[in-house]
This record gives C-alpha cells, sequence and structure tokens, in this order.
C-alpha cells in the first residue's frame, strides 16, 4: 500500500500508546480535521483527507489484531484483513462506525448517515494464465452483519422495539446552528435512537441488543480477462448492512499479480528472454519459447544478433474490457557463451577463428579499417 503514512503518525501517539491514547487522539483528530468545522473552503478538502486517513488509523490502532499485524509487517500486512474503504464513506457513515467516541451527541455538526451500509476490502492474487481467461475466485471474509436470530432489530423474538419518544420514530431532527450568516437548520440523526426510529427495550440474547453480528461470508466473484494489478472488482451489495438495514455497502476486491517464472507482463504485450548458441544465432533454427497456452516453437532466422527481437502475434494478454484486442509476445534472444569448452568445441573454435580472420565479417573489416586511420599520423 505506497504512499499510505504511519498510522501512529497520523494520531500522533507512540508504538506503546493505551487503547485509551488512541481514542482520545482520534477524537481530537476527528473534531479538528471535521469538513463542517473548516469555514474557508480552499480548505474542506485537505481537512477531508485528513479526516478519512485518521479514522483508518484509528480503525486498525484501536483493533488488537489489526494493530498486531500492522506493527509486525506495516501497511502490506492488512491486506484482506477486512480494513473499511474510508475514501468512498461520508463523514456520517465514519462517526456511525465509531459512535461510543462521541457519547452519541458529543459531535455538534454530525451529518445524517445516508442509509448505506459500509464498503470492504479484500483482495486476491492471480496467475498470467488466469489473467489470459479471466477466473472465478472463492473468497472467505467476515464482516458485520444482520442478527439471525432478531432479523436485525436487537430486540427480543417477539417483542418489538418501542418508537423514540425523542424523534416520534423518524430517525431524525432537526438542529439549528448559528454562524456569521445567521441561523441555519440542519437534519441530524436522533441522539437518543442513533437514527434508527426506534428503541429497544428488551435486547436480543444473541446481539446484546445492537442486532449485528460478526460471521464468516463465502463469496464466488468472477475476474474478467486483463485486469491489471491494483485494479478492482466491485461485489455490490457484499458489504455490511446500513443501520436500519436495508441498504449494504460494497465489497472491494483488489487484484494482485503473481510474477510469472519466465514471462513478464508490459501492458496487454508479453516479454520473454531466450538463450540461444552462437552456431543457432549464425546458422538459424528453432527454439522451444515458453507461453501462457505451452512451449511452442519459434524459427530462429540466419545471422540473429544478440539482443534481436522476435515477435509472436496475439500470444499476449487480452485487453480489458470487450474490444477483442490481444496483444502480441516479445521473445528477446540473447546468445549465450559458454565458460569451459570442451577439447572438440576448443578445436572446432579455433579453426572457426582462423577462418573469420581470413574472411572477416563487413562490419568487423570496417571497424578495423577505420581504427587504423585513426592512429595512422597525419602527413
Amino acid at each position: 500500500m505506497p504512499g499510505k503514512r504511519d498510522y501512529y503518525e497520523v494520531l500522533g501517539v507512540e508504538r506503546s500508546a493505551s487503547p485509551e491514547e488512541v481514542k482520545r487522539a482520534y477524537r481530537r483528530g476527528a473534531l479538528k480535521h471535521h469538513p463542517d468545522n473548516i469555514k474557508e473552503d480552499k480548505g474542506k478538502g485537505d481537512a477531508e483527507r485528513k479526516f478519512k486517513e485518521l479514522a483508518e488509523a484509528y480503525e486498525v490502532l484501536s483493533d488488537p489484531l489489526k494493530r498486531q499485524r500492522y506493527d509486525r509487517f506495516g501497511h502490506e500486512g492488512l491486506r484482506g484483513a477486512g480494513v473499511h474503504d474510508f475514501s468512498s464513506m461520508g463523514f456520517g457513515d465514519i462517526l456511525s462506525m465509531f459512535r461510543e467516541i462521541f457519547g452519541g451527541t458529543g459531535f455538534a455538526r454530525e451529518e445524517a448517515s445516508s442509509d448505506r451500509g459500509l464498503d470492504l476490502e479484500t483482495e486476491v492474487e492471480l496467475t498470467l494464465e488466469q489473467v489470459a481467461t479471466g477466473t472465478d475466485q472463492t473468497l472467505e471474509f467476515e464482516r458485520w452483519d444482520l442478527c439471525d436470530k432478531c432479523a436485525g432489530s436487537g430486540s427480543k423474538p417477539g417483542i418489538l422495539p418501542q418508537r423514540c419518544p425523542t424523534c416520534g420514530g423518524y430517525g431524525q431532527m432537526q438542529q439549528q446552528v448559528q454562524s456569521l450568516f445567521g441561523v441555519s437548520v440542519r437534519i441530524i440523526d436522533c441522539p437518543k435512537c442513533r437514527g434508527k426510529g426506534t428503541l429497544v427495550t428488551n435486547p436480543c440474547s444473541d446481539c446484546r441488543g445492537s442486532g449485528r453480528r460478526k460471521k464468516n461470508r463465502v463469496l464466488s466473484v468472477h475476474i474478467p480477462p486483463g485486469i491489471h494489478e491494483g485494479q478492482l472488482v466491485r461485489a455490490r451489495g457484499e458489504g455490511e448492512p446500513s443501520p436500519s438495514g436495508t441498504g449494504r455497502g460494497d465489497l472491494h476486491v483488489y487484484v494482485r499479480i503473481r510474477p510469472h517464472p519466465l514471462l513478464t507482463r508490459r501492458g496487454d504485450d508479453l516479454v520473454c528472454q531466450v538463450p540461444i548458441t552462437f552456431s543457432q544465432a549464425a546458422l538459424g533454427g528453432k527454439v522451444q519459447v515458453p507461453t501462457l497456452a505451452g512451449s511452442e516453437e519459434i524459427d530462429v532466422p540466419p545471422g540473429t544478433q544478440n539482443g534481436d527481437v522476435l515477435t509472436m502475434k496475439r500470444r499476449g494478454l487480452p485487453a480489458a474490457g470487450s474490444s477483442g484486442r490481444v496483444g502480441d509476445q516479445y521473445v528477446i534472444v540473447f546468445i549465450e557463451v559458454p565458460k569451459k569448452l570442451t577439447p572438440k568445441q576448443r578445436e572446432l573454435l579455433q579453426g572457426l577463428s582462423q577462418a573469420e580472420d581470413a574472411n572477416p565479417t563487413p562490419q568487423r573489416k570496417s571497424f578495423f579499417e577505420k581504427l587504423k586511420d585513426y592512429f595512422t599520423p597525419k602527413k
């Protein structure tokens, strides 16, 4: 995860900070950088970025398991650990996640959250062969989900939650805000029922009134052909449920591509290096070349030079989307010079050397003529 700042630096705490110190640091930062507390429009964008950066740091450092993985392996250790994608979330959604920090009403300018659940992220690792054909991947991850026993109501089965007396069951309230331009009215989540419109008086024994429980989810996701490193596939509706339980977030599946032992990807093209002997380069011949479909024989033309590139049309990867374009595969040949010679090889090469001196190649002859002229004194 390149470009991410150290989470302890983001919160301004030491690596030995206690959970309570981490919580206080996040509360201070969130209050300071909430965009509604920034008067200048030009500063709101930076405040939004810092606000979401703080939320990500707090989610990791407030969870003992995630914090342990982060301390040992850094940001890379959190891949697939169920860290939320805060970049796509609104401020109300973020505050709903960490509402206990603000005591429900401690954040004076809290926005009413949209009826959409939180997004999650995970990753899959693919081979180049899977990138070429596309693949279906089975994912297993953990998420907060509706409690089966109470169907997400939080109330004991058979006992309905009561209507909230503070908001009258609407889940939202009006709030007057005094500013330099007068009094404005905002709509916020009800602080008593936290936007639900109801209160649980007899909590469910399984979820203890929250209406949520952690569950394992097994899901098959189709990865289209031609996908690139770092791209994501969005599984809509596979995130966490909203406070009302009527809307879900998405699951973001990030793709990593396993290095191939013989082939290198360059966009939609593939590149490989193939060693050939001097005799193959001079005389031409056939060599076996690896492709994603298996080994394939290609012709090496006579007189091939070290570093020449041979092109295999449409042996690369399909372009992402439905364009039908397929990349090529480029074979870079290099002439391998043996470090140890057998007596027979030495005898043959000495004979070849004598023949080359007697009949030099055009480029070699031209080079030595220019070299001789360069060092000949000018009259």
